[in-house]
């Protein structure tokens, strides 16, 4: 199905850095259209990364599409006893000995100048370097860029990994990341 929506879209793999790597924290930006999800989904199929995100556990528990949720990379985190889910992620980490978990931290697909914390100081907490996965709407071009080791000083990890993200074009360029 994966090489199916390829094709027909006209898209193709890029560079994948670090395929070694069993355990980190995924991003995917720039974030700009509902079709990311589609064309990140397979694009991960493709490059042989089994990519988990996390959703509430009512989502999992789910009689009708709990099912669902999980085959397609859904982690349950409970959220009821008012949880941090950066501890959580954290804690799913530790419980795996190969996770990625996939995160927009624009948290919307309209621009946004400050991202989410939360997948940073995940990844630091569990000792994981963040990915940097990326659509390249321009090239039709899906790909993982190189590894960043979260250092503790968030401002500067998060301006390399900015930096990246700014040669990359989104669906819509005006709310991709400047």
């Amino acid at each position: 199905m994966a090489t199916l929506v390829f094709k027909v879209a006209g898209w193709h793999l890029g560079e994948i850095h670090n395929p070694d790597i069993r355990k980190s924290m995924m991003i995917a930006a720039p974030h700009t259209s509902n079709w990311d999800i589609i064309l990140a989904r397979a694009a991960f199929y493709l490059m042989g990364v089994p990519v988990r995100f996390t959703v509430k556990k009512e989502w999992t528990d789910n009689w009708a599409l709990g099912w669902l949720v999980k085959a397609i990379g859904g982690l349950a985190v409970d959220r009821s006893r008012n949880n941090s889910l950066v501890d959580g992620m954290v804690k799913l980490f530790n419980e795996h000995d190969e996770l990625v978990i996939l995160i927009t931290p624009e948290g919307t697909r309209a621009y946004q100048p400050r991202w989410r914390k939360g997948y940073y100081f995940a990844a630091l907490g569990a000792q994981v370097p963040i990915r940097l996965g990326y659509l390249d709407y321009k090239k039709k071009e899906a790909g993982i860029g190189e590894a960043v080791w979260p250092t503790g000083d968030y401002e500067a990890d998060e301006a390399k990994i900015k930096a990246f993200y700014r040669n990359v074009t989104g669906r819509f360029p005006e709310k991709g990341v400047r």
